[in-house]
């Protein structure tokens, strides 16, 4: 389980390693000393790293303790490896794993460490959690208001059930080829998400049953039995998820959502990628503790959870989506005559007019049919391409071909609204960095007139946390792009100004390197 999160200081890839290091014993056992959270049972006073008591069983709470420099907070504690390891495996009465990888570090405030157990557990059923202790699958976004249920795999008895009585006539729904709105927090993941979300959901049941001593809740065995369940939609960059349901699944690497139900990410439907918890996985091993203690370590994770959408409280570009089954001939007038938007708005029945009426979640219409909805490209083309100047130059290429975009004018907005305030922000974190232990990971706000790192024991190189490379990355394929489109003097003085800036800190006017052939 490569992306456990924070239990241990070292990457641990097997007991056994450790096992043969003797300056890694405590008693004769293989131990590692490290700064992790203290814990005491308050039943029999015993002071532990574990959330769990090992000596009764009871739940630990956090007692800040004395550290290194003397202020309240974790603290370095010898932590028993094998004996932590054994305990784990004899309470869910399971063989310990050949192989159990966690995270190298703890970057949280208190260093809280999670339950043994659920590493264990993630690692049987294999998947891999993130940070906060949720188990996610990222999709592309892709926005859809009209299904089949022959497209997702429903069948006619199952759409009943979850409340599709009628197609999107009011006729009854009796035949799986008759099409469906789709409700706003309804959901059609991948086919390969719902294959991981079972065992995600084995995963759940096994931590119920034997950490929690709990009936088992899912008890599924394919992905057709997830239809019906509640996961947790997040997108990246917030901190609250929206409520959803699996009501099918599509053949392709995405998840077909309402517009509205994008929008309440805060994302505008145009190939987004987010994420999807399975509620109950979310409820269960979420928890802020574990979160960065950092500027943005709140970010990308469920803080806060919408269980009911609200189309007025949502992005307003989702209110732009027209509901109309035909377009009428004054529109095709309007766009001849190149008529500003507005005057024909009241004719086009956008969802705007309908905020705050029944209407607004219901009965909106389409002008084209298609056969499946699986039947376009199976992968976002960002996703297979490799470099960012391969996903730039495919950019700037599909430009080109779309008469209603001007190839310069996208030039220059990816320069002046990403690759500039990039390069500039890098510039910036190069010049007020810190430097890092490569053994310990200690870091320093000044470099050690030493040169080393002053930890006891360690003494090893320090590195930088940020690099040339990643401040340069931007330059040569703007100042290409500025060259290649014709791009106005305003945007080319400001690549040569960052130019100068990145050469004033990189290169040294006084040093040249020379070759003796260069004095003759």
């Amino acid at each position: 389980m490569g992306k456990s999160v924070d239990t241990t200081k070292e990457l641990i890839s097997t007991i056994e390693a450790i096992k043969k290091d003797p300056s890694r014993r405590v008693n004769g056992h293989p131990c590692i000393n490290t700064e992790v959270a203290n814990r005491l049972c308050d039943r029999c006073n015993t002071l532990t790293h574990s959330n769990i008591c090992f000596t009764c069983g009871s739940h630990t709470r956090y007692v800040p303790k004395a550290g290194n420099y003397g202020e309240m907070g974790p603290a370095p504690m010898d932590i028993d490896i094998e004996n932590d390891l054994r305990i784990a495996c004899a309470r869910l009465k399971v063989r310990p794993p050949k192989e159990l990888k966690c995270c190298d570090k703890m970057t949280s405030k208190t260093k809280t460490i999670e339950c043994l157990e659920k590493g264990i557990l993630r690692y049987m059923n294999d998947v891999y959690p993130f940070r906060d202790g949720t188990i996610r699958y990222d999709m592309t976004d892709i926005p859809l208001t009209h299904f089949r249920p022959r497209e997702i795999g429903l069948s006619i008895e199952k759409a009943h059930e979850l409340g599709y009585t009628h197609d999107w006539n009011g006729d009854p729904l009796t035949d799986p080829e008759q099409i469906c709105e789709l409700l706003v927090q309804d959901i059609i993941p991948a086919k390969d998400c719902g294959d991981y979300m079972v065992r995600v959901a084995k995963f759940v049941d096994d931590e119920l049953e034997l950490l929690y001593g709990m009936d088992r809740f899912y008890n599924v065995e394919k992905r057709q039995d997830l239809i019906g369940h509640v996961t947790v939609g997040l997108a990246p960059h917030t901190s609250g998820g929206i409520l959803c349901r699996i009501i099918g699944y599509a053949d392709v690497l995405g998840c077909y959502g309402h517009p509205f139900f994008h929008a309440s990410k805060r994302r505008n439907c145009d190939g987004d990628e987010d994420c999807i918890i399975l509620a109950l996985e979310g409820l269960l091993n979420f928890s802020k503790t574990f979160l960065p203690d950092r500027r943005g370590g709140l970010m990308d994770a469920p803080l806060v959870l919408t269980t009911k959408l609200d189309p007025n409280e949502i992005d307003k570009e989702a209110h732009n989506v027209d509901c109309l089954r035909r377009y009428p001939i004054e529109f095709y007038r309007a766009a001849m005559d190149m008529k500003d938007p507005k005057e024909i708005e009241k004719i086009m029945d956008l969802i705007a007019g309908r905020i705050g009426t029944p209407d607004q979640y219901q009965h909106l219409g389409f002008t084209h049919d298609t056969h499946d909805i699986s039947e376009g490209p199976k992968k976002s083309t960002y996703s297979t391409l490799e470099t960012m100047r391969d996903k730039l130059d495919a950019q700037l290429m599909l430009g080109k071909k779309i008469r209603a975009v001007d190839e310069k004018d996208e030039a220059s907005r990816v320069i002046n609204k990403h690759f500039l305030p990039d390069m500039i922000g890098n510039l910036r974190s190069f010049s007020a960095q810190t430097v890092r232990c490569t053994k310990c990971g200690q870091k320093y706000r000044r470099i050690p007139l030493s040169g080393k790192c002053t930890v006891p024991g360690c003494g090893n190189d320090l590195t930088l946390t940020v690099h040339e490379a990643s401040v340069k990355k931007y330059l040569a394929v703007s100042k290409e792009m500025g060259e290649k489109y014709g791009l106005d003097t305003y945007t080319m003085e400001r690549i040569g100004i960052m130019e100068k800036s990145m050469d004033s800190v990189f290169n040294d006017d006084k040093v040249r390197m020379c070759k003796l052939s260069d004095f003759f």
